[in-house]
């Protein structure tokens, strides 16, 4: 029995010392589960297929859904109840366990597709409400078992922590933003401008291409290992009390305090590209059609920043600088929209909002795999806390540019967004001279 143990042992260092890129073993292989590495490629796929669809139709709420602003109104609401639910989201995802909640995270974004096909105030207000409940379950139980994988990877290996998440979340975050441009190529090819110029043809048959991108993902959903998160210390909650004092924990340490602007940020500037990018910016010169194109550009930067960026992440020093590039591209589009942009025709007319939507994405793409990255180093004890700190500050901010966008202006946006970026990059060049770096991040 003694010998078998040993072999067994033996076999699987062997499988967990294969690179992280490498194809990864089928479930079952040999009598044991899938590597690490391997279960990060599911996760990857799973959310390829369940966000190529959603975050296509997230694009397109506040062109299509126009009458009485019932499409930006839905996902005001839909990340209100975000925000309510990520609050009580990582206890939850600590009962269920990480590959559990992302599967019935799942179950909110298929409802939300199906809604979109019979688009009502009674259909897309209780659609959105339940997403905002299953979107804080399944983002949690992501940052929750992506770093449960980077980590275990790292130490079975002998690798650097940080080299590992930014690995890891480099390759998850890229895989991610091919969702903007694979869902919106699909978006380009199905919708036609109607004869109008008002309306879109093609929609029902698009939301069910979706629908069949969701049932995808649940099927591989299904198919992640079964993480042993006993080991990562995962609290059990006796009461009420202790469950909301393991929420608020990292509330208590400077270091989230400071970081909370930048994660904010990250909200604001996601939104932006939903909400006022797509329906002010290209809309008025590529159509309700063009904004699949215009944001496949946008994900496709997204894409190549996120995979360079994660490589190059190997704690919060490299952060800093990583972050500082996407803050001052951001900054750089902001400022030339605030005081030089004017709509105009021809080529170059329509070049310039598939430009701002790629310098865009390289900022998107940098702020994605950074935060994750840090909050996995920083709060390794408490990370399903700190993801759902995470998502509540985040997917605040997005309501609240889902709510402002269609009372004010695109100049006063503007000067919000801006605003916000140069309060949070403060703040976040703070965070780098108040830690401690060799006490703090382990490299």
């Amino acid at each position: 029995m003694d010998a078998r143990g040993g072999h067994h042992r033996d076999e699987e260092e062997e499988a967990a010392a294969a690179p992280l890129l490498a194809g990864a073993a089928p479930l079952g292989y040999s009598g044991h589960r899938r590597s690490h590495a391997g279960d990060l490629h599911v996760l990857s796929a799973a959310f390829l297929f369940v966000f190529s669809a959603y975050c296509a139709a997230q694009n397109l709420e506040s062109s299509v859904n126009t009458e009485g602003d019932l499409g930006t109104v839905s996902m005001g609401i839909l990340y209100t109840s975000f925000t309510l639910f990520s609050v009580a989201a990582s206890p939850v995802v600590t009962w269920l366990g990480s590959k559990r909640a992302l599967v019935v995270g799942t179950s909110g974004y298929v409802l939300f597709i199906l809604a979109n096909l019979v688009p009502t105030w009674y259909t897309m207000v209780p659609a959105s409400l339940y997403l905002g409940f299953t979107a804080s379950i399944i983002w949690v139980g992501q940052g929750t078992y992506l770093t449960s994988a980077a980590l275990s990877h790292a130490r079975d290996n002998n690798l650097p922590e940080g080299q590992t998440l930014g690995n890891f979340n480099g390759e998850f975050w890229g895989m991610f933003a091919s969702t903007q441009v694979i869902g919106n190529l699909i978006s380009l090819a199905l919708l036609r401008d109607g004869k109008d110029g008002g309306s879109v043809t093609g929609k029902s048959l698009l939301f069910v291409v979706f629908l069949g991108c969701m049932i995808v993902g649940i099927i591989l959903m299904c198919l992640l290992s079964k993480r042993d998160e006993k080991g990562n210390n995962a609290p059990t909650h006796s009461s009420f009390g202790a469950m909301m004092k393991y929420i608020v924990a990292p509330l208590k340490d400077r270091r989230m305090i400071l970081i909370i602007p930048l994660i904010a940020y990250s909200g604001l500037q996601q939104a932006f590209v939903w909400a006022v990018f797509t329906k002010n910016i290209v809309t008025p010169v590529l159509g309700i059609s063009g904004v699949g194109g215009a944001m496949a550009i946008y994900g496709a930067a997204d894409v190549v920043c996120s995979l360079v960026a994660g490589r190059l992440t190997s704690g919060l020093h490299s952060a800093t600088s990583i972050v500082s590039v996407g803050a001052i591209l951001q900054a750089v589009v902001l400022f030339w929209l605030l005081l030089f942009y004017s709509p105009m025709g021809g080529l170059l007319g329509a070049a310039i909002p598939l430009f701002i939507g790629a310098l865009w994405g390289v900022g998107d793409g940098v702020l994605n795999t950074q935060l994750s990255a840090l909050l996995g180093l920083l709060f390794e004890d408490v990370k399903e806390a700190a993801f759902a700190q995470l998502k509540v500050w985040q997917s605040g901010a997005i309501a609240v540019i889902f709510f402002l966008s269609p009372n004010i202006t695109l100049q006063a946006m503007l000067i919000l967004m801006a605003t916000a970026l140069i309060i949070s990059f403060g703040a976040f060049l703070l965070l780098t001279l108040v830690v401690e770096k060799p006490s703090t991040v382990r490299s």
